[in-house]
């Protein structure tokens, strides 16, 4: 891509330039882009485009090449990014909301990676937020977030079109230690891969926690 600027090191995307490679193969693979555009909640710009949202942020595929670009920026997409965006398309089902919420531990092979899934996305969240979780709803502005009911504090965002997120802090006192869990609609499998979930929640969780850090 030309005049475009990499934020990642050589050596960390290297590692994710097979699975990228597996995700636009999918994706060529599939007939009916149209009709995946309305699985994912895409648009369809005839004849070689596709505009998806994730996370707040507009991003073009273009193809039939599948160069990933983001909206109105000179920045290269990172490939986990890519990576990212590219499983959700090619794998999206349409598949309505249900409005019922579930853990991590409730996904496919969930229980058995909820450790690291937890070491990775949720003990970050409340080891930043989980004194201060009111602090959680100011930083999730930057994903357009919506605050929710639950816990001591909550807020859902929208990761991609069918993809909501809600993270979930309970506060911490002299007697018992924060904690927090983070909630998906029970429809997240037929969007993204319990994997796929774990690095998505990672992101957000860390992109959250930077956003303080930069204050």
């Amino acid at each position: 891509m030309k005049n475009r600027h990499s934020l990642s090191s050589g050596s960390r995307e290297h590692g994710y330039e097979l699975p990228y490679k597996l995700a636009c193969d999918q994706l060529a693979k599939i007939s009916d882009i149209e009709g995946q555009c309305r699985n994912s909640g895409a648009h369809y710009m005839r004849p070689n485009g596709i505009v998806i949202d994730y996370l707040n942020q507009t991003y073009h595929i273009t193809l039939p090449d599948i160069e990933i670009t983001l909206e109105n920026s000179n920045v290269e997409v990172p490939l986990k990014d890519k990576i990212l965006i590219l499983r959700y398309f090619n794998l999206a089902k349409g598949t309505p909301a249900t409005g019922i919420l579930i853990t991590y531990k409730q996904l496919p092979g969930g229980m058995n990676y909820f450790p690291a899934f937890s070491q990775r996305a949720i003990n970050p969240l409340v080891k930043r937020f989980g004194q201060t979780p009111e602090l959680l709803i100011s930083k999730a502005v930057i994903f357009g977030g919506d605050k929710t009911d639950y816990g001591d504090a909550s807020v859902t965002i929208t990761a991609f079109s069918h993809v909501p997120i809600t993270l979930v802090l309970w506060r911490g006192d002299e007697e018992v230690a924060p904690n927090g869990n983070i909630l998906f609609d029970a429809n997240i499998s037929d969007y993204l891969s319990t994997e796929d979930v774990a690095v998505l929640c990672e992101a957000i969780t860390w992109t959250l926690i930077k956003g303080v850090s930069a204050i």
